[in-house]
């Protein structure tokens, strides 16, 4: 569900007109995603933001909790935006913000899906690096969620490509200790940072062939192949968080056990 076209808001001191910095370190009009935002100080927000060419960092939005041009609403997740700011220290100062076009509208249970995907960007992607095939997957992601079911799906893929784009790619479709192709009639146990092996020993904790090679060509649809996937990149994840918890998760489970 799409809604109607934002109008767009200036803060003072608004900047050039410019996608590269300038000697102030001006930037204009650089289209960029809010991840997440929380408050500072008595009326200003802390913003990070994903953006096409400066990739993900922190703005201050002096302000803008006061503010009476709108601002406040337009500096939500999910929704496109333009944005501005100057400064060349670790917290430039938001100038201009505005909407592009129509802003997309998702539902509960996929707005914990969206919040789940902006975690990940905070932590899988470096700040001030530019991941313009990420900032891509990530609004065509967004697209689909709020336009098409299965969530699963779309969940699995685009923590298959972020993992690719960024550097953590996973091998599907070889078996590592013999380097031989992936047999969708076997069963493999997945060594994180090795890849698959044949599970000769009857390891509890595997996954079958036909399920690695769906995630490779990317065509998850079967209810077990997308069992598996879960458990497999859920996997894979929390190890390369370290330990850390994803707080989209914990929501995520107390709306299932809140449903009647």
């Amino acid at each position: 569900m799409m809604s109607e076209p934002c109008t767009a808001s200036a803060i003072p001191n608004e900047a050039s007109k410019s996608a590269s910095p300038d000697f102030h370190g001006r930037i204009s009009l650089q289209n960029g995603f809010v991840l997440h935002r929380r408050d500072y100080r008595e009326s200003s927000l802390l913003l990070d933001v994903f953006t096409l060419d400066f990739g993900r960092i922190r703005l201050l939005a002096k302000g803008v909790r006061k503010s009476k041009k709108g601002l406040l609403s337009l500096l939500q997740p999910f929704v496109e935006l333009r944005l501005s700011w100057a400064g060349k220290g670790e917290l430039p100062v938001l100038t201009a913000v505005e909407s592009i076009g129509t802003s997309i509208e998702l539902s509960r249970l996929k707005v914990f899906c969206g919040f789940y995907m902006n975690e990940l960007l905070l932590n899988f992607l470096p700040s001030h690096d530019p991941y313009p095939e990420v900032f891509h997957l990530y609004r065509n992601t967004l697209g689909q969620l709020a336009t098409t079911d299965g969530v699963e799906r779309i969940l699995r893929l685009f923590e298959v490509s972020l993992l690719e784009e960024t550097g953590y790619g996973l091998s599907f479709d070889r078996e590592t200790a013999y380097g031989q192709q992936i047999d969708p009639a076997r069963t493999y146990v997945y060594k994180i940072e090795q890849g698959p092996v044949e599970n000769d020993e009857g390891v509890a904790d595997s996954i079958s062939g036909a399920t690695l090679l769906a995630l490779k060509q990317k065509t998850l649809n079967d209810p077990d192949e997308l069992q598996e996937a879960k458990h497999l990149m859920r996997r894979v994840i929390n190890y390369y968080l370290n330990g850390k918890a994803l707080k989209s998760r914990d929501f995520f489970k107390q709306i299932i056990k809140s449903k009647p």
